[in-house]
């Protein structure tokens, strides 16, 4: 294992993880707040260690692994975090449909590997963008409270409904590049 800045900024993006949950079960008032600015560091090292892994020439088989692993953890934890406090249907479902979509898509991408067909799988546009709301939603129900007169929940409910919305897409996309390797 090769320890450069992309992986350990990967690395700090697992080590936020505990330190949200924390932040998010302290008794001050203020701890959604520092539970969304962790978040927004992290998401923020999310974009910035893959940038720096292409400018530098830094990839890794390593760190190629372990981002995407950094993410799915990250999104799956803050979600069972967020339904956890506002155990809502309307917040639920949403959710079941990403994680539900998060654990597919990272064993059909584990199963096209094994056949030989990892490049198959790369991360589309769709799947990006589909990040970036999620990571809005994310962002927004976790502080959960209106911002200066903008009404930040329900920025964040908006935003999980069209991220579950491009969560089925995208999974459907990563199905049909699949689907040659199903029919044999």
């Amino acid at each position: 294992m090769i320890l450069n800045i992309p992986t350990i900024l990967t690395l700090l993006r697992i080590a936020s993880i505990p330190v949200i949950m924390v932040v998010f079960y302290l008794p001050i008032d203020d701890a959604r707040f520092w539970c969304a600015t962790i978040f927004i560091v992290a998401s923020l090292t999310d974009w910035f260690d893959g940038f720096l892994a292409r400018k530098l020439n830094l990839q890794t088989a390593f760190g190629e692994f372990l981002d995407p692993v950094a993410d799915k953890l990250m999104v799956v934890i803050l979600l069972v975090l967020i339904v956890q406090a506002d155990p809502a249907v309307y917040i639920a479902i949403p959710a079941a449909v990403i994680i539900g979509r998060e654990v597919s898509v990272a064993a059909l991408r584990e199963w096209m590997a094994e056949l030989g067909q990892r490049s198959t799988m790369q991360v589309s546009w769709l799947a990006k963008c589909k990040t970036g709301v999620q990571m809005l939603a994310i962002v927004c129900l976790l502080y959960n409270e209106d911002f200066y007169g903008v009404p930040v929940r329900e920025v964040g409910l908006v935003a999980i409904y069209v991220a579950a919305i491009l969560t089925i897409w995208s999974m459907w996309h990563y199905i049909q590049l699949a689907l040659p390797q199903f029919k044999k």
